[in-house]
């Protein structure tokens, strides 16, 4: 605390020394925590980002299975299906995402950046971690639906891996532009990591087809690859067609995506090194 503020009624409801309960020091603490809130945007999204990215979600899956009662006797598979290859999504933004935190907790990136490594060798090292932990997390969790539920996902043949692949790209896009953030605003952007993923759940039409969206949000469902991936899945299973269209813009989408992360994250990084933010950063 500083000289001032000690001066000041924060000081002084603060500076009670008395061996008793002292209400003075419990307010002084609670209104720490609320300059804290007030400063920082990511931790006021977190409060309301849950609830309503749960009612948004879940509020479109019962819209759809109300009207399309029939859908569900028929999408075996679908739903597993959709759960599985989210999560290749998921797991490769946070791959990205906690590579680059667990050296910022360690404090370690001066260390790294007075070696000869440069920016953009962190970066691949940081998709390669990525690739392996999404191995590591689903494919256990993809063998393990056969005996549990009689379901393989590998069933889907070589689309699977077009599927796969262009899920993990869209995560690493967004693993960097979440890391490039971080960089650029320091710890209290933490928090994104973990939310960014699921706000793009509804648009992405996960369990549900893009056509039960709203007018407007469907434009912006258009361009995320992900609703195209499954859309592409849904009528791979449904239709048993493989559609080039949903593949060839979730493609070019990725292409698009995945440059611009490493833009900025590359930029967010010499900003950061300019500034002299690497040596202080998770302090």
């Amino acid at each position: 605390m500083t000289e001032d503020a000690e001066g000041g009624w924060l000081g002084g409801i603060a500076h009670d020394t008395g061996g008793g309960f002292s209400p003075g020091r419990v307010a002084a603490m609670l209104l720490r925590y609320l300059y804290l809130l007030r400063s920082s945007w990511p931790r006021v999204l977190e409060l309301i980002y849950w609830p309503t990215i749960q009612m948004i979600l879940w509020g479109f899956m019962s819209q759809f299975l109300r009207t399309n009662s029939s859908w569900v006797a028929s999408a075996f598979g679908v739903l597993l299906a959709a759960v599985l290859l989210w999560d290749v999504m998921f797991r490769g933004q946070l791959g990205v995402s906690m590579s680059f935190l667990e050296e910022m907790w360690a404090r370690n990136l001066g260390h790294l950046f007075v070696s000869p490594l440069r920016p953009y060798e962190w970066v691949l090292s940081l998709l390669a971690m990525s690739l392996i932990r999404v191995i590591i997390g689903v494919v256990p969790a993809m063998l393990l639906a056969i005996p549990l539920y009689h379901y393989s996902i590998f069933g889907l043949g070589l689309p699977l891996i077009a599927f796969f692949v262009n899920l993990l790209v869209m995560g690493w896009a967004l693993g960097l532009i979440i890391t490039a953030l971080i960089l650029r605003h320091g710890m209290g952007a933490e928090t994104i990591a973990w939310l960014a993923i699921f706000i793009l759940a509804p648009v992405s039409a996960v369990y549900y087809p893009v056509a039960i969206l709203p007018g407007w949000l469907q434009y912006v469902s258009a361009a995320l690859p992900s609703a195209h991936v499954f859309e592409g899945m849904r009528a791979l299973m449904f239709a048993h067609v493989f559609r080039l269209d949903h593949f060839a813009a979730a493609v070019a989408l990725n292409l698009l995506y995945i440059a611009l992360g490493a833009v900025a994250f590359l930029w967010s990084f010499r900003s950061a090194r300019r500034r002299g933010a690497l040596l202080h950063v998770g302090e």
